[in-house]
C-alpha cells in the first residue's frame, strides 16, 4: 500500500518509539491494543495477519546472556557432530547398507546442545524430551562422550538382533533404560508431547504428583508440521495454558525430498498458526553476525529483503555460496550491496542462521522456560546438512546422505577442528578425549548441575496392591432376570475400582465425547470431569442427580471428539509409572470402530512405549451397533490388536468374563509388572447374564472355556464356539440342533482367539526347536481333545479372527464371521445378512457333520428350507 503521508507516518512511529523509551514494552502493548479496539469499534478493517517481520522475536538488547564457556561448548558440539557422522558412515561402510541419517542432526546440533548444557533437567524430576527421530545418531554421540555408550555399541548402530545394539530411532521397547518416547513416525511426537504436558497438569491439579518446574520439550521438523497430528492439538495446549510445554521446530526449510515451502515462508506460516492457537512464539531466524548489519541499515531495506525472499531462495544462498548470495540477496537493492561492501564472499557465506547460534538459542530457551500462562514454540532457522559442505549442505538430496567423500570428510574435520590426520580419516574413527580433558569435565559438570544424565528411562515402579476377584463378586452372580449390556457391566466395575483404597485415585477414565452413550454420566458427579480452570458456569442440569460437573480435581478426562488426542492422553497416563514414577490405571473408552482403525499408529507407539492400561472398544462388533452403519460397525479391531505383540485382547460376552479379565489384567500389569496392555471389547446389547460357572477362570484368561455341556441325549455331536454377542446366537443354535436335528452341542465361549493363536504358535515353535523333547500341546487343542464331533465357530468379527485357530484344531473346523462392509439395520437383520445368526450356525454345523459322513447332505438342504434361507441371497462380502 502506498504511503500517502510519510510525514504523518513518521510522527506515529516517533510516538511509538517515545512510549517504548519512556514507558516500556508493556505500556506500548496496552496502547496498541487500545488503538486496535478503537479502530475495530468504528469499523476500520484491521490487518488479518498475526505474523511479525521475518526477524528474531527477541531483540539483541533483551537477550539473556549465555553464562557458559562458548569455546569449550563448541568443541564438545563439534565432537558430537563428528561421532554422529562417523557412526552412520561406519554403519554403511559394508554391503549391508543399514542406513542412518546425518543431515537432520547436523542442522539441529546447536538446538540440542544448548538444551543439554543449560535446560534439560535430569534426575527424579527430569524434563521429558521428545527427540526428533532422525536425530538419534547425535543423541547417541553425546552419550558416547559422556561414557554412557561404548564404541562397540556405536558400531552396532542399527544392529540389534545379537544384542547390545543401538536402535535406529528412539524406541523404548528396544532400549528400555534409555529412550522414553517413540517419535520417528512423524507427527506422533508433537501430539503425544501436548497430551503428556496436559496429563502432568492433571496429575498436579489432583494432588497426585508434584509436577512443578518440569517441562515437556518436543523437537520436530518444519516438514513434519504438515502431518495432521503435529498441529492438530496445539489449540488444546493454548486453551489449557500449558506453560510446561515447549516445542522446538527445526526450520531447516527442507523435507525429505526438497523445500518445505519453497515458494513461501514456513516460519511465517507456523508463526501465524501457533499465535492463533494461543502460543508464545519465539522466532530465532538470524544469528548474531546479522545484528550489526541490521543495526547499520537505516533504510529498512534489509528487513524488507528478509521479508520478501522465499524459502527456496534461502536454500539457494547456502547451497551456492557467498558470491551468489551477494548477487541475488543483497544485489536486489543497491543500498544493500553498499551495506556489505566490506564483507568478503566468505564473510557473507558465514552470516549464520539463528538455529546455529548458541547465544540466540540460549536466549530463546531462557524466555521459553520462564514464560507463564502459555505454551511456547521456538521456531529456529537452520541449514539441513549443516557442515557437510558440497556433499550435502542445503542440498535437496541431503536427507538421504549417509556417507561423505574424502574431500568433504576432510572439510568437515577441518571446519569442526577434529584432531585426526588424513590417514586416520580412512577408517572414520570415533573421537573422544581423555576423561579429565576440559571438555569431558565440563560436560559432566553441566549435567550434574541439571540433575543427571538424559535420555534416561525408568522401567520399574513400586508394585500396586490390586483388588482380588472378590471385589467384583456382584458381577459374578449373574444379572437374574434383568437385561444389561457388557458396557453397563464395565461402567459398574470401573465405579467399583474408583472406590478401591489401593488403586482408586489412580484410575483415569478417558472418553472422547461419548460418556452418556456409554452410560458413564453417573460418574460426572461422583468423580468430576477434569478442567484446568474448574467450572466457571452453572450447568443447566445442576438440579439433577447426574449433573455435568467440571472440576480442577476432576478424575475423568473428557477429551472432546478427538480419538487421537484421547489416545495420546491414555498413553501419557499409561506410561506415568516410568515418566513420573507414579503408576496410573487409565481406561480409554471409545467406539471400537474408532479405536484401532483410526489411531493404529498411536496404539503401536503405545506398545513401543511399554504402556500399561486398558483400551475399551465399546459398541463393539459388526452387528451389535444396529442403526449406525458402515463407518461405525467394527468387524476387525481384534485382528488389528493382534498385530501388536504386547497387546492382550479379549472379546467377552458376559459380566463374569469381563470381571475375571479386568482383575487379572490389573494384577498382571500393576502387581506382577508384566509389560503388556489390554484391549477389551464391550457391547451395547442388553441381555441377561448367567452366574459364572465354577472353575472357569483359567479358561477365561487363556481364551476358551466350556460354557454349557450338552445333555448327551443324542448320538450326533458338535462343538460350538462363539465370542462376543454372537455367543448368544451359538447358545440358541445349540438348542435348535438338539430340538430340530437331534444333535448334541457343547457350547464354548471364546474370550480371546488372539491369545489362543499366540499360545499355539509358541507351542509350535517349542516343538520345532526341541524335536526330541516332550512336545507341547496348544491350549485349544487340548480343550477339544476329548470331545466329539466337528468344531464350528461364530464371531461378530471377520472369519479371519477365528480362522487363525485352524492349525491347532484336532479335527474339522468351520467358522462364520462378518466379512464385508457394515449396514444400518436391526441386529436381527444384520445377523441374517452377515450369516452369523443361529440358523446359519445350525446349517454350518449340519454341513460339517455331512462333510464328516455323519449325516446326508439332504439334511442340510432341508434345514435351509426349514429356516427360510434363500440359497441365492446376496453375499455380504460382494456388496
Amino acid at each position: 500500500m502506498q504511503d500517502q503521508d510519510p510525514i504523518e507516518t513518521r510522527e506515529w512511529l516517533d510516538a511509538i518509539d517515545s512510549v517504548i523509551d519512556h514507558a516500556g514494552h508493556e505500556r506500548t502493548s496496552f496502547l496498541l491494543n487500545q488503538l486496535s479496539e478503537r479502530a475495530s469499534d468504528v469499523g476500520v478493517k484491521l490487518p488479518s495477519a498475526i505474523t511479525t517481520p521475518y526477524r528474531n522475536t527477541i531483540v539483541p538488547t533483551a537477550e539473556r546472556r549465555m553464562p557458559g564457556d562458548l569455546f569449550v561448548e563448541r568443541r564438545i558440539r563439534s565432537m558430537i557432530r563428528w561421532n554422529a557422522l562417523a557412526m552412520v558412515m561406519r554403519a554403511n561402510d559394508n554391503s549391508d547398507g543399514l542406513g542412518g541419517h546425518i543431515s537432520s542432526f547436523s542442522s539441529s546440533a546447536t538446538l540440542y546442545d544448548v538444551g543439554f548444557n543449560y535446560f534439560f533437567k535430569g534426575g527424579e524430576k527430569a524434563d521429558l524430551v521428545f527427540y526428533q527421530g532422525h536425530t538419534a545418531p547425535g543423541v547417541y554421540a553425546r552419550s558416547y562422550l559422556e561414557g554412557r555408550i561404548s564404541e562397540d555399541q556405536l558400531d552396532n548402530f542399527r544392529r540389534e538382533v545379537d544384542g547390545d545394539g543401538l536402535s535406529s530411532y528412539p524406541h523404548p521397547w528396544l532400549m528400555p533404560d534409555y529412550w522414553q518416547f517413540p517419535t520417528v513416525s512423524m507427527g506422533l511426537g508433537p501430539i503425544q508431547a501436548i497430551y503428556q504436558a496436559h496429563v502432568m497438569k492433571y496429575q498436579d491439579k489432583r494432588g497426585l504428583v508434584d509436577q512443578t518446574n518440569r517441562k515437556v520439550w518436543a523437537f520436530l521438523g518444519d516438514g513434519e508440521c504438515d502431518e495432521p497430528e503435529s498441529l492438530g492439538a496445539i489449540s488444546l495446549a493454548g486453551r489449557e495454558q500449558l506453560d510446561n510445554l515447549i516445542f522446538v521446530v527445526n526450520c531447516n526449510l527442507q523435507r525429505l525430498d526438497g523445500p518445505v515451502r519453497g515458494n513461501g515462508k514456513i516460519m511465517q506460516e507456523l508463526e501465524g498458526v501457533f499465535r492463533g492457537a494461543g502460543w508464545n512464539v519465539i522466532k530465532v531466524v538470524w544469528g548474531r553476525h546479522w545484528d550489526a548489519l541490521l543495526e547499520k541499515d537505516t533504510t529498512g531495506l534489509l528487513q524488507k529483503r528478509m521479508d520478501e525472499v522465499c524459502d527456496g531462495e534461502l536454500q539457494n544462498y547456502k547451497a551456492n555460496g557467498g558470491a551468489y548470495t551477494r548477487e541475488h540477496f543483497f544485489g536486489k537493492y543497491p543500498e544493500l550491496l553498499e551495506l556489505v561492501k566490506d564483507l568478503t564472499d566468505e564473510d557473507i557465506m558465514y552470516l549464520n542462521r539463528g538455529g546455529h547460534d548458541p547465544y540466540k538459542v540460549y536466549a530463546a530457551y531462557a524466555n521459553a522456560t520462564e514464560h507463564k500462562g502459555q505454551p511456547t514454540v521456538v521456531l529456529a532457522q537452520t541449514v539441513k546438512g549443516y557442515g557437510t559442505g558440497a556433499a550435502g549442505e542445503a542440498q535437496n538430496e541431503t536427507h538421504s546422505l549417509k556417507k561423505l567423500d574424502m574431500e568433504s570428510l576432510k572439510g568437515f574435520r577441518d571446519r569442526f577442528n577434529i584432531p585426526l590426520s588424513d590417514d586416520e580419516l580412512k577408517t572414520v574413527p570415533y573421537y573422544r578425549p581423555a576423561p579429565d580433558s576440559p571438555e569431558m569435565v565440563y560436560m559432566r559438570k553441566r549435567r550434574e548441575e541439571l540433575g543427571g544424565m538424559i535420555p534416561s528411562r525408568n522401567p520399574d515402579f513400586e508394585a500396586l496392591q490390586c483388588p482380588d476377584l472378590d471385589a467384583f463378586k456382584s458381577h459374578l452372580k449373574g444379572s437374574g432376570k434383568r437385561e444389561i449390556s457388557t458396557t453397563m457391566s464395565f461402567v459398574r466395575m470401573l465405579s467399583t475400582l474408583t472406590k478401591d483404597k489401593q488403586v482408586g485415585e489412580r484410575i483415569v477414565p478417558i472418553v472422547p465425547d461419548e460418556a452418556r452413550t456409554f452410560g458413564m454420566e453417573g460418574m460426572f458427579r461422583q468423580l468430576g470431569i477434569y478442567s484446568s480452570v474448574g467450572q466457571q458456569y452453572t450447568p443447566h442440569d445442576h438440579d439433577q442427580i447426574m449433573f455435568y460437573k467440571e472440576d480442577q480435581s476432576g478424575q475423568i478426562l473428557e477429551e472432546g471428539i478427538n480419538e487421537a488426542g484421547a489416545t495420546s492422553a491414555w498413553i501419557a497416563a499409561a506410561t506415568s509409572y516410568s515418566t513420573s514414577n507414579y503408576p496410573m490405571v487409565p481406561y480409554y473408552i471409545f467406539y471400537s470402530m474408532f479405536g484401532f482403525q483410526r489411531v493404529m499408529d498411536l496404539i503401536w507407539a503405545a506398545g513401543d512405549s511399554q504402556a500399561r492400561g486398558f483400551l475399551i472398544g465399546a459398541t463393539a462388533g459388526r452387528t451389535t451397533l444396529n442403526g449406525e452403519g458402515l463407518q461405525h460397525q467394527d468387524g476387525h479391531s481384534h485382528l488389528m490388536a493382534n498385530m501388536i505383540p504386547n497387546c492382550v485382547s479379549y472379546d467377552p460376552t458376559y459380566a463374569h468374563e469381563l470381571a475375571v479379565i479386568m482383575q487379572d489384567g490389573l494384577k498382571r500389569m500393576y502387581q506382577d509388572k508384566e509389560n503388556v496392555f489390554y484391549y477389551l471389547t464391550v457391547m451395547n446389547e442388553n441381555y441377561t447374564h448367567p452366574e459364572m460357572p465354577q472353575g472357569c477362570e483359567e479358561g477365561i484368561i487363556n481364551g476358551l472355556y466350556k460354557l454349557k455341556e450338552a445333555e448327551g441325549k443324542h448320538k450326533l455331536n458338535v462343538q460350538l464356539m462363539g465370542s462376543g454377542t454372537i455367543l448368544r446366537e451359538v447358545e440358541a443354535a445349540a438348542e435348535l440342533l438338539s430340538a430340530d436335528w437331534k444333535v448334541d452341542a457343547d457350547v464354548w465361549s471364546v474370550t480371546s482367539a488372539n491369545l489362543l493363536r499366540r499360545d499355539g504358535l509358541a507351542c509350535e515353535r517349542w516343538n520345532l526347536l526341541h524335536p526330541e523333547g516332550e512336545q507341547q500341546v496348544p491350549f485349544v487343542t487340548a480343550a477339544f481333545a476329548d470331545t466329539k464331533g466337528p468344531i464350528v465357530g461364530a464371531t461378530d468379527y471377520m472369519k479371519s479372527y477365528l480362522n487363525q485357530l485352524l492349525p491347532f484344531m484336532p479335527r474339522r473346523f468351520a467358522m462364520l464371521g462378518t466379512d464385508g462392509f457394515g449396514r444400518s439395520d436391526s441386529r436381527e437383520k444384520l445377523r441374517h445378512f452377515f450369516e452369523v445368526n443361529r440358523y446359519f450356525i445350525v446349517i454350518k454345523a449340519l454341513k460339517a457333520l455331512a462333510d464328516d459322513g455323519e449325516i446326508k447332505l439332504s439334511v442340510v438342504t432341508k434345514a435351509i428350507k426349514k429356516y427360510g434361507i434363500d440359497p441365492e441371497k446376496i453375499d455380504p462380502t460382494s456388496c
